[in-house]
């Protein structure tokens, strides 16, 4: 018989806690006791190896314990998501509203910026762009990016090379205009669409065809992808307001309450 004294002062309550912190790796079956750990505890091999049958015993007579572990585990992979999504958003401020890889519209000087990552073949980017231009309609001070990440195939890596590139030759309304009216294009975007959409905006179709095809509008779109990993996108529509990513089309209210936060406090959710 093991003397382990101090297991048997262990009640419920205890147990439960470390159930929590090692169910998952008995579900995966794999727990094991690292070397500089089991040292550090200063148990026997014949002591730790009753820690862990006491611990598996708990589990089994509350199985429960697995999933209040997995909640858990989830729970603070997403914080850490969160946060990791916060300080890359920081960290990248100036290259989201880079006038070189994006298109401004909206009011250039707002005081409060709503960047959309978004695909021309996105089904929710299309509900999402009432939204969009509703707010940038009812609000004078909102600046709009929109930048594009072509991620659905190719046919919006078509699109998104005519939409960059016609940024050389609308801006502003216009630009909005034309990207408005490719947006809620019916059926799949492709590069002829986007051309002819282009040519009813204005542009000159020849120098488009060039500039689409140029390495800096290659450029333009690689820089943009590559941001979009490093902020965690995982799809489109995505939204970056203050410090905070927002994913899908959340609805023109919910993106308005972020907005007012920012103008509030300089983050999309206040605390306090």
């Amino acid at each position: 018989m093991i003397a382990l004294p101090f297991l048997l002062r262990l009640d419920l309550t205890v147990l439960r806690r470390a159930g929590l912190a090692l169910s998952a790796l008995l579900v995966a079956g794999s727990l094991t006791m690292a070397p500089a750990r089991a040292q550090s505890s200063a148990l026997t091999p014949e002591q730790r190896k009753a820690v862990v049958d006491l611990i598996r015993e708990t589990l089994q007579q509350n199985p429960e314990l697995v999933q209040e572990a997995l909640v858990e585990i989830e729970r603070r992979n997403t914080v850490a998501q969160a946060e990791a999504q916060r300080s890359a958003v920081t960290a990248e401020k100036a290259r989201l509203v880079d006038p070189a890889t994006s298109a401004i519209v909206g009011n250039p000087q707002g005081d409060v910026t709503i960047v959309e990552f978004m695909d021309y073949n996105c089904g929710f980017c299309k509900r999402a762009l009432e939204d969009v231009r509703a707010l940038a309609k009812e609000d004078p001070k909102l600046k709009v990016v929109i930048k594009d990440f072509p991620i659905l195939g190719p046919d919006s890596v078509e699109a998104s090379r005519v939409a960059v590139a016609a940024m050389n030759q609308l801006q502003g309304a216009k630009y909005f205009e034309f990207h408005n009216k490719l947006m809620a294009t019916k059926g799949r975007v492709n590069g002829a669409k986007a051309l002819e959409v282009a040519k009813d905006a204005g542009a000159d179709i020849e120098r488009l065809k060039k500039d689409m095809d140029a390495s800096a509008t290659k450029a333009v779109i690689e820089d943009t992808v590559a941001l979009g990993d490093r902020l965690g996108l995982t799809g489109t529509p995505a939204f970056i307001l203050g410090d905070e990513v927002v994913f899908g089309a959340v609805g023109q209210a919910a993106l308005k309450a972020k907005i007012d936060a920012v103008r509030k406090c300089g983050k999309a959710t206040c605390s306090g």
